[in-house]
C-alpha cells in the first residue's frame, strides 16, 4: 500500500486517494495465525504516516467489518464515509493488547469519552454511531456511500494541487505531531504486549473458538456470565481484529 500512495503522490493526475475494498471486510487488523514482529509494529507506523502525510485527500469509503487495525487505517484518512453493512470495533483489550499505534491519528480525532468506552468494552457500534464519535465524516447506514461521497469527491476535483496539499497540512499538523511525539513508544508497546503471555492466550483462545482464561476465571468467581465469544467477533477468518 505504501508504494501506491507513493505513486499517486508522483502522480500530477490524481487530486485525492479513494481507499475501499470487496467482499464483507474493509480490514480485520492483523493476522493472529502470525502475530506480527517487532518489525511489524514498526511498519504500521510508517504506514499510517504515509496516509497522513501524503500531500493529497486521502478518502475511504467503508461498506463492511472493520476491527481494531483497520480502524487505524480510518484514523490517518482524511475524510470517511461508511454505508450500508459497516460495523466497527476495538476488540484489542479482549485479546490481551492495546490499540496501541493506531492511537496517534484516532485520539486526535475521537470523541475521548467514546474513545475509554470502545477501547475498553470491545463492543461493536455501526456507522451512524461512528459519525457521532468521529471516527468517520459522513454515515450512510441506508446505502452504499457512494451518494454521500459524491459531493466530497466533487468538491476534491475542484481544489487545486497546492490548495489541497496546503490544508490538509493545517488539518493533519495534531496527527502527525502525536507521531514524532508516540510512535517509537508505541510501537514499542505494541511488540512487547504481542509477545506477552496473556497476548499469546488472548489469540490462541481466538483462533479455537473458545474464551480465554481471564473469562473463565472470572465466571468461576462471580457465577456465569454471558458467553462473548473468543474476541466477541470474526469479522475474517484467522483474524480478531488485533491491532499493532
Amino acid at each position: 500500500m505504501r508504494e501506491a500512495l507513493a505513486a499517486a503522490g508522483r502522480d500530477d493526475r490524481v487530486r485525492a486517494v479513494l481507499l475501499t475494498h470487496t467482499g464483507t471486510t474493509f480490514c480485520a487488523g492483523a493476522d493472529l495465525t502470525e502475530p506480527p514482529s517487532a518489525s511489524g509494529a514498526s511498519g504500521l507506523v510508517d504506514l499510517l504516516r504515509s496516509i497522513v502525510e501524503l500531500p493529497k485527500p486521502v478518502v475511504a469509503r467503508v461498506t463492511g467489518h472493520v476491527r481494531a487495525g483497520g480502524l487505524g487505517l480510518l484514523g490517518a484518512c482524511d475524510i470517511s464515509a461508511a454505508g450500508r453493512g459497516a460495523s466497527f470495533a476495538f476488540t484489542e483489550a479482549r485479546l490481551g493488547l492495546a490499540p496501541a499505534v493506531i492511537s496517534m491519528p484516532l485520539l486526535p480525532r475521537l470523541d475521548r469519552r467514546a474513545a475509554a468506552r470502545y477501547y475498553l468494552t470491545g463492543e461493536r457500534f455501526d456507522a451512524a454511531e461512528a459519525a457521532r464519535i468521529g471516527l468517520v465524516t459522513i454515515a450512510d447506514p441506508e446505502g452504499d456511500a457512494d451518494e454521500a461521497l459524491a459531493p466530497v469527491l466533487d468538491g476534491l476535483r475542484r481544489g487545486s494541487p497546492q490548495g489541497l496539499a496546503e490544508s490538509k497540512r493545517l488539518v493533519t499538523a495534531d496527527v502527525l505531531r502525536a507521531f514524532d511525539r508516540d510512535g517509537e513508544a508505541l510501537a514499542a508497546l505494541s511488540a512487547r504486549l504481542f509477545a506477552s503471555e496473556e497476548a499469546r492466550e488472548g489469540m490462541t483462545s481466538f483462533l479455537e473458538r473458545r474464551d480465554p482464561a481471564w473469562v473463565r476465571q472470572t465466571a468461576a468467581d462471580a457465577g456465569a456470565i454471558p458467553d462473548a465469544g473468543a474476541a466477541g467477533d470474526t469479522a475474517a477468518t484467522g483474524s480478531a481484529g488485533a491491532s499493532r
